[in-house]
């Protein structure tokens, strides 16, 4: 073969992230709040962008499309849907980027506000955390499967001062557990930090400081429960009730004063944030209707009109200009349009996998993955990942994020399905509720019950998942219940 420079001619197809697509990919994942900010900056930048009041009387009539609200049985049109959303920001949505493309920082993603320009991370730097943000840090780590979905309703209703102002019942028959989970969760919560918080009354926050520190011993717990003998200076009664000397007294009283009535105060100085839904999930008598959060999302709407007007004697640049502006807002209002479609179409696809949860509670979860998920809608597992990312969903049951309705399967020994790991929990409490103090179950003897019943959960998962749920080792327990007895 002869060496020398040549010219060849060659062909070939690849895959160009244009940066509308980009863009429209980091839509679908936003939340509904996180959009409105968004779409804000959009319409300050936009001229030609334009909302719609209440009534649906814009502020113009002939303009176009409508966006944010988009009807679930919107998602099943087909051949008459947009063309131009479809090469730009709809088939495209669903394509599996991370394969292709290779991320090296966290600036491919969140490093550009939505006009192009740098995000000052500086700004965050000094941002005080509130008490919410502290606790669901921690309950990330110490829990999980049920009793981490319990213990997030639990830190949602505690008060910017530390204290839970719910009645547990109520919870407990709202998210459809057992009452024993939701106090067994409470005590977990409790130990968090700061000490004394979830506590539902003042003595009660006391008393968890006291554990904290090693100094609630008898004396110590006879003077928590009579605090208004405390408050009103009655000594020499407290001494005969907690039967100590002026001494051991003067001590506990230091000891007393110590401790903080209000330890939520010292994070962020005010309530936490309330977690607004994106979708809300409703039975009716023809079945599950799931609607998108249109009240969090403005009525975006190209103004035709206003850009007839200016392009109306506009110079070539001008029009230039104008053109690329109404390019840019027909664009954001089909990718919207598009972006509401996919994600009621994967929560449908959801609430059908999971009705038992929404019919029954938690423990007729099944065991679901996004790829279940993904193959069921038509869609790409990315997709459904993305779509599931940072939104909620409002049911009769509660507030819940997507991500939570995915979990794990322990497969059943007659081979005959699977049942989700917060079911083989939940079975696990049950049996360690039940136990009696004389005949304290061992992880070997649950495994074996489980395996009767069709389980098939090895005795290392029953360790995993007891010590998840927050109890202790057979010895522990039996101790525990000699104690109390």
């Amino acid at each position: 073969m002869a060496l020398g420079p040549r010219l060849d001619l060659r062909q070939s197809q690849s895959l160009v992230m244009t940066p509308q697509l980009q863009q429209a990919i980091k839509l679908l994942a936003l939340s509904n709040l996180e959009l409105e900010a968004y779409l804000a900056e959009a319409l300050e930048g936009n001229p030609l962008l334009d909302t719609a009041s209440a009534d649906g009387d814009g502020a113009g009539d002939e303009r176009g499309e409508e966006a944010g609200e988009a009807a679930p049985e919107a998602a099943d049109e087909g051949p008459d849907a947009e063309p131009t959303l479809a090469s730009d920001a709809g088939s495209d949505l669903d394509v599996d980027f991370d394969e292709r493309f290779h991320h090296d920082s966290a600036s491919d993603s969140v490093g550009l506000s939505g006009s192009g320009e740098a995000v000052d991370f500086d700004s965050f730097a000094g941002a005080e955390g509130t008490l919410y943000d502290h606790l669901l840090a921690q309950v990330g780590e110490r829990f999980d499967g049920i009793e981490a979905m319990v213990a997030e309703q639990i830190v949602a209703l505690i008060d910017e001062a530390g204290y839970l102002r719910a009645d547990l019942a109520d919870l407990a028959q709202r998210l459809g557990v057992p009452l024993a989970l939701v106090e067994a969760v409470l005590a977990g919560v409790q130990g968090l930090d700061p000490s004394g918080v979830g506590a539902r009354d003042l003595a009660e926050c006391i008393a968890i400081q006291a554990c904290e520190a090693d100094r609630y011993d008898p004396a110590m717990a006879t003077m928590i429960a009579h605090l208004d003998l405390v408050a009103k200076g009655a000594f020499p009664q407290l001494k005969r009730i907690c039967g100590v000397d002026d001494e051991d007294l003067a001590d506990m009283i230091r000891e007393l004063r110590g401790y903080d009535p209000k330890p939520g105060l010292r994070f962020g100085g005010g309530a936490a944030q309330a977690v607004v839904p994106d979708l809300f999930v409703q039975r009716t008598a023809q079945g599950w209707a799931v609607e998108v959060n249109s009240g969090t999302l403005p009525r975006l709407l190209v103004n035709r009109r206003y850009y007839s007007e200016l392009a109306r004697g506009a110079a070539a640049k001008s029009k230039a200009w104008l053109s690329e502006q109404l390019a840019g807002a027909n664009w954001l209002v089909r990718a919207l349009d598009q972006r509401q479609r996919t994600i009621v179409k994967v929560a449908s696809e959801i609430v059908r996998q999971q009705e038992g949860f929404f019919l029954h509670g938690v423990a007729h979860m099944r065991p679901l993955t996004l790829r279940q998920v993904a193959e069921a809608i038509g869609m790409h597992e990315s997709t459904v990942s993305r779509v599931t990312s940072n939104k909620y969903l409002s049911c009769a049951r509660g507030l819940f994020e997507l991500k939570y309705f995915f979990s794990s399967g322990i497969a059943a020994t007659d081979g005959d399905g699977a049942v989700s790991a917060e079911a083989i929990k939940s079975r696990i409490r049950a049996l360690i509720e039940a136990e009696d103090a004389k005949a304290i179950l061992s992880d070997e003897t649950i495994a074996q019950k489980l395996a009767a019943e069709g389980h098939a959960v090895a005795r290392r998962t029953v360790v995993k998942y007891r010590e998840a749920m927050g109890y202790g080792s057979s010895v522990q327990r039996r101790r525990q219940k000699a104690l109390a007895g």
